[in-house]
């Protein structure tokens, strides 16, 4: 066995799929240009149902500028074009050859966060990776590696022999491939990279045929290529200015000033601390809950622009790194630590923190992996942060084994689960909780077998459950056969670091954001970014190069 020790510390955000990009001597978060995916695949199916089919975009500049339009493959030869808008359409075409497109697809995760702890599995089996993220969140062969059908092919069935079930190969024929159309002025150009910007550095772009429902966006514009033969409309833009179109959509226009600054803080530390996330796409950060919910400018206000510069270059800081710096609507009365919902290193400041003002409950002497104990918590109601949060901070969701069954079927169906083709579920039960009460086992019986479901897993196989701090109660019919299950918890999201409502009720309480943010995120320290800060770091890991 050949092993090869490589120290992974990251200064600024390179990372295991070789992110780069440079930074002046003097870090100053007013200089960091953000690259976000505002919409990351014009063009292609929508994921979700729900979600709209977007192939066009009209881009307008403001009152008083224009656009400059420019080529980057064609730079020489076609001058930059100045105007007041410009249509982007993407249309399928058909391809003289048929074109095989393949990826070896390593695992198959949820979230980002497990995803990424996958690669590194993979990479100490001395295998080259890149995540990405075409619907759930995927670990990839690294493509411009194992470039050939044969190469994948041989790194599957290495895999196979040494017992290795979960890797498999994505292989499809094409006969089309998307074509960006450009329209300006009613004349037509044919590029895979357009670049827009202003004199202003604002632009309006809109996906609909209302010009109402345009969004405003700071900075500029790039279409470009993706990783899954498609393109993603790029907005180039300053950090500060990112967070004006950060945090009015994740706190809320009605929150205290000290919880939106504790918001701005921790939705920077978040952004610098996330840059990988679409390295393989070539962008940074995605503009949806993936990372955070990014929508321009239109909904910026004044209580959200005096927090972003009253707390201007602020970051929150564990060891002088950045944090991993998590949050979400309401944690149902505890916080969870990190490894409660994600595979991965432990994060000392992500710890259970009991969500409340006072003392009201001692999680050493009554840890909350009892399943009678966790009951009995999930039965109180009063003295949290989020008391009085209908249908979040508690909650009651019944859904019949016939709904149930489509779920998981469908879930186990994504994965690839050698279960996808049961009937009926014939029961469900919690086999391991964590000691802030969050599920990291769920055992089901089906009629082909028996499967488990893991942590954060179970939000996305099973429709009912708003967080994974829940028990279930079965429900039968006259006949004594299992008709439905309640699901009877508390919370909305992973639970993870802050409470945006929990933070609600502290401001009001008179505590500052610094005093916010050290309740969510103990040991921790607010510092200005500047250039000893670590963005990122990894541990040293070992390389073997070698069979199972």
């Amino acid at each position: 066995m050949i092993k090869i020790t490589v120290c992974f510390s990251v200064f600024w955000l390179g990372s295991l799929w070789g992110v780069q990009s440079a930074i002046a001597t003097e870090t100053k978060a007013q200089d960091i240009k953000l690259e976000v995916g505002i919409l990351q695949r014009l063009g292609a199916a929508p994921i979700n149902k729900e979600d709209p089919f977007i192939n066009q975009v009209t881009i307008n500049s403001t009152s008083g500028d224009s656009l400059k339009v420019s080529f980057p493959e064609s730079a020489k030869s076609i001058p930059a074009i100045e105007t007041q808008e410009v249509l982007l359409k993407v249309d399928s075409v058909a391809i003289p050859q048929p074109k095989l497109v393949e990826k070896l697809i390593l695992s198959d995760r949820s979230t980002f966060e497990t995803a990424e702890d996958s690669a590194k599995s993979w990479e100490k089996l001395g295998i080259e990776v890149e995540v990405a993220q075409p619907g759930r969140w995927q670990v990839w062969a690294k493509r411009d590696v194992y470039q050939t059908p044969l190469v994948r092919r041989w790194l599957l069935h290495s895999l196979e022999a040494n017992g290795y079930t979960s890797p498999y190969l994505s292989t499809k024929v094409i006969h089309k491939e998307p074509q960006v159309t450009v329209v300006i002025n009613d004349k037509e150009y044919n590029h895979d990279e357009v670049e827009i910007t202003t004199n202003k550095n604002l632009v309006k772009v809109n996906t609909t045929h209302n010009p109402q429902e345009a969004r405003l966006y700071g900075g500029s514009l790039k279409l470009q290529p993706n990783a899954h033969g498609e393109f993603t409309l790029v907005n180039h833009v300053p950090l500060e200015t990112y967070l004006r179109g950060v945090v009015p959509y994740e706190i809320g226009a009605n929150a205290p000033p000290q919880a939106v600054a504790a918001q701005t803080i921790i939705a920077r530390t978040y952004a610098l601390r996330n840059l990988r996330r679409f390295a393989t796409d070539n962008y940074q950060l995605c503009a949806t809950v993936h990372c955070q919910v990014y929508k321009g400018l239109n909904e910026a206000n004044p209580i959200s622009d005096r927090a972003i510069a009253k707390t201007a270059g602020l970051v929150l800081t564990y060891d002088n790194e950045l944090i991993d710096a998590l949050y979400s609507s309401t944690t149902g009365g505890i916080t969870a630590a990190f490894e409660d919902t994600w595979n991965g290193a432990e994060r000392p400041y992500l710890q259970p923190v009991i969500d409340a003002p006072r003392p009201l409950w001692n999680l050493k002497q009554y840890p909350l992996n009892d399943e009678r104990t966790f009951r009995h918590f999930i039965s109180l109601n009063q003295g949290f942060n989020e008391t009085g949060r209908q249908g979040v901070f508690r909650w009651r969701k019944t859904r019949s084994i016939t709904n149930l069954n489509q779920d998981l079927r469908k879930y186990l169906q994504k994965t690839r689960h050698p279960l996808a083709d049961f009937n009926t579920i014939e029961s469900m039960q919690v086999h391991k909780r964590s000691s802030s009460g969050r599920i990291l086992t769920l055992a089901i019986q089906t009629d082909k077998g028996k499967l488990q479901l893991h942590k954060n897993e179970i939000r996305s196989a099973l429709q009912p459950p708003r967080s994974t701090l829940f028990y279930l109660q079965p429900i039968y019919n006259d006949a004594k056969q299992l008709k439905s299950y309640a699901f009877i918890g508390g919370g909305f999201g992973h639970g993870v670091g802050l409470s945006q409502y929990g933070s609600y009720n502290l401001a009001k309480l008179g505590w500052s954001a610094d005093r916010i943010l050290a309740f969510y995120y103990p040991q921790t320290k607010i510092k200005p970014l500047d250039d000893t800060i670590v963005f990122w770091r990894d541990e040293p890991i070992e390389l073997s190069i070698s069979s199972k």
